[in-house]
């Protein structure tokens, strides 16, 4: 248990969201239109890790980890309730996650995310930057080439 920067007791759950959580909190945020909501079950099962953030009952912050999980992670789907931005729900998110990583890296591993321009504070205050990379990204539809 811990609290906000607000004083309300947050609750980080060693956890991936469930399928209604994970919506809930991508809707939330904009995110309505960028997923397939059937496919989402199967994704969340595959994940590495998450941290879920809980207010009593309620989900209201979520964070994953993606990748090979020895010496890859993606950070994937980090978001927080809008209601609840400011309050260092999101930092400790990110802190639950990278102390993950540090738990079950055997070297030096590469951490890499996508980031919202809202987001970017948030990642840089905690060591991410963009250094000599360009991120780049496709999306591929199993009806295209």
């Amino acid at each position: 248990m811990t609290h906000d920067a607000a004083g309300t007791e947050i609750r980080l759950e060693h956890r991936v969201p469930s399928p209604e959580e994970h919506r809930r909190i991508a809707e939330s945020v904009g995110w309505a239109r960028g997923s397939d909501w059937p496919s989402v079950p199967r994704s969340l099962e595959r994940s590495l890790f998450g941290v879920v953030a809980m207010t009593g009952d309620r989900a209201v912050g979520m964070g994953l980890l993606v990748g090979d999980g020895v010496l890859y992670f993606y950070i994937q789907d980090l978001a927080v309730n809008p209601a609840w931005r400011g309050r260092g729900v999101g930092q400790m998110i990110v802190e639950t996650l990278l102390a993950y990583i540090r738990e079950v890296t055997p070297a030096a591993a590469f951490v890499g995310l996508f980031a919202t321009p809202d987001a970017l504070q948030l990642y840089q205050r905690n060591g991410f930057s963009d250094g000599d990379m360009t991120g780049m990204f496709r999306l591929v539809r199993p009806d295209t080439a």
